[in-house]
């Protein structure tokens, strides 16, 4: 017998802890003014939420998008992880019609949790070598997530030895405004530098005296204390 949005909604009521919601309130920056404006925590915790996702894991993209259009971020995240699965095992033609559902749903991928388990996963990974210029429309977006969207996607590419788009899409985000892409940003080059050191140095000794403190930060998180504290003096 299939489940349904009924049933889903039943157990993250059941699963539900109001010390886990409150929490995730206050950690998701849900306050007036604050980047998660006005989301809504039932109080899962992710483990709960993936095990959910996999026993509802044959839902529709209709029941999925009723899921994505949820004021409860609880049910957003997992019907990305179903996505995520979905397109893990689909076909080619299945794959496809995934990543258009999620770029054409994307108003509902709005915190940066949600972006970050499923961007790489779906986006990132469809666009292996194919052509990329929708990330760079996203990385000029007014739109906080669409720009994590953008960076965040090239991690699939790091992860397959092509560092070009991130550093692209870095470049255009280097005078970006908010804290959150600086994080992602900073966090993509080091990923750079994980697979080739030189690669990630040569754009930070060309960007390190500008960028976003908290960018560069994050970029050289794993060089030595030594090599760290020079970057942060600007005596590279």
């Amino acid at each position: 017998m299939s489940k349904n949005i009924a049933e889903l909604r039943k157990k993250i009521k059941a699963l539900h802890s109001r010390k886990v919601a409150d929490t995730m309130q206050w950690f998701f920056k849900t306050g007036k003014g604050e980047y998660g404006e006005g989301d809504i925590f039932a109080g899962l915790k992710v483990p709960v939420q993936r095990k959910i996702a996999k026993e509802f894991r044959n839902l529709s993209l209709d029941e999925i998008k009723q899921l994505l259009g949820s004021r409860i971020h609880e049910e957003r995240l997992i019907s990305l992880f179903i996505l995520v699965d979905q397109y893990s095992n689909g076909s080619e033609k299945e794959k496809e019609k995934i990543y258009n559902f999620y770029v054409q749903n994307r108003k509902g991928i709005n915190n940066w949790d949600l972006v970050d388990l499923s961007a790489p996963k779906i986006v990132g990974k469809h666009l292996l070598g194919k052509d990329k210029s929708i990330l760079f429309k996203f990385a000029q977006s007014k739109n906080l997530w669409e720009r994590r969207i953008g960076i965040l996607s090239t991690y699939e590419f790091i992860r397959n030895n092509n560092f070009k788009p991130t550093l692209e899409i870095a470049e255009i985000l280097l005078n970006d405004e908010h804290d959150l892409i600086h994080k992602a940003v900073g966090w993509m080059l080091r990923e750079v530098g994980k697979k080739d050191l030189q690669t990630e140095e040569k754009f930070l000794r060309k960007y390190y005296k500008t960028m976003p403190r908290t960018m560069l930060r994050y970029a050289i998180e794993k060089f030595p204390e030594s090599k760290r504290k020079k970057y942060l003096k600007g005596k590279i």
